[in-house]
């Protein structure tokens, strides 16, 4: 599967678990339906639709004809993208079929009806099927699962997506998310690689993965699902579940203290991997070949 990351940081750091990640606390009781999806284009417009349309446009991410695999995991992200997807159907003017689809890898219970019951609740037709993904991981990965699964589980999504007749798959990756990992990949893996928002698929022909949130920034889906009154998914790890995604924290951290000097640094490290200046780097790979500044000096 495709990935962002270099894989020996991945599988060594990120080992992403319910009791290191952040919890979401609502604001509030939730809204009626009607109130949240009207808040996406009214209250949340700027920062959410806005930018939800522009990543779509600019990137083109959905043209007429498609059908798009909505991933949903349950947690903020997601639910948010889901809710996007079915305003895009009702006022954009791009034709194409949408499926919300659900893995469950072998969460507890509890998760499990946590999720059904928020897609339920903000009118999600969700396809959820199993895929014990977490059984499998727990059995042979069991001292770096994280990046494993992650593979596992975009596969899973792709093999669903292709039964449904999708021709592309959605993810909830964020703003904020392609800045921690081209930070990640530069300081940790000493390379210059970003999170791109679509790319086809090496394993699935005719197959693509699309990011619509690209410019949505993780404050704005925080605020969103927060005044909504949804109780997200927090990670539902039964594998990695005392562990912490130390790397991607510590990322985190730092991006908030340069904040602190130079409050526009965010944006700074997203327009890098748009002004790469080819005659000024020492080396590239280009289709898996590698190249050095000397070969054209």
């Amino acid at each position: 599967m495709e990935n962002n990351i270099d894989p020996a940081i991945d599988e060594k750091s990120e080992g992403v678990a319910g009791s290191g990640c952040e919890v979401l606390v609502p604001f509030n009781e939730r809204l009626p339906l009607r109130e949240i999806e009207r808040s996406i284009i009214k209250k949340h417009r700027k920062n959410i639709w806005s930018n939800f349309i522009k990543a779509i446009k600019e990137y083109e991410l959905i043209k007429d004809g498609d059908k798009v695999a909505v991933a949903i995991s349950g947690g903020k992200d997601s639910l948010l993208m889901a809710k996007l997807f079915q305003e895009l159907k009702r006022h954009g003017q791009i034709k194409f079929e949408v499926e919300f689809v659900a893995m469950d890898p072998g969460y507890h219970k509890n998760i499990r009806e946590l999720l059904i019951d928020n897609c339920e609740y903000l009118g999600i037709p969700l396809h959820i099927f199993d895929s014990g993904i977490f059984d499998i991981i727990d059995d042979i990965a069991k001292d770096y699962p994280c990046y494993m699964c992650a593979k596992m589980r975009r596969g899973a999504l792709y093999s669903k997506a292709k039964e449904l007749g999708c021709n592309k798959l959605a993810l909830g990756h964020h703003y904020n998310d392609v800045i921690e990992t081209t930070l990640i990949n530069m300081l940790y893996a000493g390379s210059f690689k970003t999170m791109l928002p679509k790319l086809k698929s090496t394993n699935f022909d005719e197959m693509e993965l699309i990011r619509p949130l690209y410019y949505v920034r993780e404050k704005d889906i925080e605020r969103f699902i927060q005044g909504s009154g949804i109780w997200p998914l927090n990670c539902a790890c039964m594998v990695a579940a005392k562990k912490t995604s130390s790397k991607r924290h510590e990322i985190k951290q730092l991006v908030k203290t340069l904040k602190e000097n130079y409050s526009e640094v965010d944006k700074s490290i997203f327009r890098a991997a748009c002004n790469v200046n080819m005659d000024a780097i020492l080396g590239w790979e280009k289709d898996g070949e590698k190249h050095s500044y000397l070969d054209f000096y």
